[in-house]
């Protein structure tokens, strides 16, 4: 059974909402922090903070969504290599996702492996010859 995700975004005539990624944060920084220091530039319509699905852990990078591309901008130029919370934090403007991600299966391309060949082992290195 194939499932197709497709995502919907409607935008209003005139609307001009930016998004801008910002990495590089240290793993104490909350959503609120973001808003807070974001909304000086504008209003901030939407924060998220990318966590590990097992862990629920911060990975160290999210996304703030700005109404309008002047205050994004100036929110980016302003933000940019400041430091919050000790780390120093890197803000762009947000780059759409590429969907040729590989989730790293054993069936790759890198070789190795498990068993197979006359190696028996677990890597698929070079066979010894005695």
């Amino acid at each position: 059974m194939y499932v197709t995700r497709i995502r919907i975004t409607q935008f209003k005539e005139g609307d001009d909402n930016m998004k801008i990624y910002v990495g590089s944060l240290s793993y104490e920084v909350t959503e609120e922090d973001l808003r807070q220091e974001f909304g000086a530039f504008g209003e901030v319509t939407s924060v998220s903070i990318i966590t590990d699905k097992i862990s629920g852990r911060p990975k160290g990078f999210g996304f703030v969504e700005m109404a309008t591309k002047s205050e994004a901008e100036a929110a980016i130029t302003g933000l940019n290599g400041k430091t919050i919370k000790e780390r120093t934090v890197v803000v762009n403007e947000a780059r759409p996702r590429t969907d040729n991600r590989s989730g790293g299966s054993y069936g790759d391309k890198r070789g190795g492996g498990y068993g197979g060949g006359k190696s028996g082992g677990f890597g698929g290195g070079r066979q010894r010859r005695y």
